[in-house]
């Protein structure tokens, strides 16, 4: 894969679609999505042949209109009738995992290589199945607040069952660790495994096993980073503290100091280092029939760009921002390599078959809309 994208041609491009998308109160949103996709694909080459993006932006307005619709309509209603509120956010929850979908299907069949149209079959349950584990956190904190309400009257009597309080508390979030980790695994098996394109149809070889080993190492990393911040953070006090007499003071400054630390580690360590072993998972655990991926991206280099791309995206008042967004597309992309096992010349000769199936599927989808998801 190839990024031949440049900072200065794509500032232009994100300049006018900024300014417009405020001018028009958001409804040029559909059509500066549209601009910047084309822009991205084209200059995404595999084999030295670009990508490209044949969705209709007024396609895309008409999804983001029925966003906006729902929006305000929850909006006011939270406001007037907070019980109609939380219902139409069940709904929005309910419907979420089709919205998803639809946006992948018009994305995918609206992409194309070599005249070849991308596809995506993944099945309207499959898309809900894929977001179930989430059902087991939300159990989980009714279940809690039962179990929160049967110890109080011990707590009451003078003999908090701190213990068990404790273990209820470690109890939910290994809990929601183990099923925020299996919906994503769930999710990305749904998402990578629709990918269709001549006939080849992907799979994704991933465990929940390697991610939560990915989670714990992450975790392991956030308590060291803030152990180091703890230490960082009491010497910048005492040295204040030393120099002006005043602890209180000096003890407030240093727990900035450690806070703004603490963000710091989160955006330039920690983010990067789950963001380039994610992908590495995701990709290299890709293939179809005579297709295999291989990502090997580093969480250093994407760290430092990322420290680079927010030091100057503060410099220059946030105008830097098209700059680091097409940099960290290239050295994402670069980091990703496509072996093919097969003929192509045999792929391009059954081009319009399969332009024509993915045509009328789309037609057929009454989700075959962008919502901009």
């Amino acid at each position: 894969l190839e990024f031949s994208a440049s900072g200065s041609e794509y500032f232009r491009i994100w300049i006018v679609n900024l300014l417009l998308t405020i001018v028009t109160l958001s409804l040029y949103l559909p059509f500066a999505k549209a601009r910047r996709l084309r822009y991205f694909y084209a200059n995404t080459l595999v084999d030295g042949q670009p990508l490209a993006f044949h969705g209709n932006p007024w396609t895309m307005f008409r999804g983001h209109l029925v966003v906006m619709a729902f929006g305000l309509v929850y909006f006011f209603s939270a406001k007037l009738w907070p019980a109609v509120g939380a219902a139409l956010f069940l709904i929005f929850l309910a419907v979420w995992p089709a919205l998803w979908r639809s946006s992948l299907i018009f994305r995918l069949r609206n992409t194309s290589w070599r005249g070849l149209r991308f596809d995506f079959t993944g099945s309207l349950g499959g898309a809900y199945k894929a977001f179930l584990p989430w059902l087991v956190p939300v159990l989980g904190v009714f279940l809690f607040g039962i179990l929160a309400a049967a110890a109080a009257p011990h707590m009451k009597s003078g003999a908090p069952p701190m213990a068990l309080f404790v273990s209820l508390i470690f109890g939910f979030y290994a809990v929601l660790l183990v099923a925020g980790a299996l919906t994503w695994v769930w999710i990305k098996r749904y998402q990578h495994g629709g990918y269709a394109i001549a006939g080849q149809q992907a799979s994704l070889k991933l465990s929940l096993g390697q991610v939560l080993m990915l989670g714990l190492k992450a975790i392991g990393l956030s308590i060291i980073a803030l152990l180091g911040l703890g230490v960082l953070a009491a010497c910048v006090a005492w040295a204040i503290g030393s120099f002006e007499g005043g602890s209180a003071r000096a003890g407030a400054v240093g727990a900035v100091v450690g806070a703004l630390a603490f963000y710091a580690a989160i955006l330039f360590a920690w983010g990067p280092y789950l963001g380039a072993r994610l992908q590495n998972l995701l990709w290299t655990g890709t293939r179809s029939q005579q297709l295999v991926f291989l990502s090997r991206l580093s969480a250093r280099s994407l760290g430092w760009l990322t420290l680079k791309n927010w030091l100057l995206i503060i410099l220059t008042l946030g105008l830097y921002r098209p700059f680091a967004v097409v940099a960290t597309t290239r050295l994402k992309l670069d980091a990703v390599r496509i072996g093919l096992y097969g003929d192509l010349d045999h792929w391009l000769s059954e081009r319009a078959r399969n332009q024509e199936n993915a045509v009328g599927e789309m037609g057929g989808d009454f989700f075959g809309f962008d919502v901009g998801l």
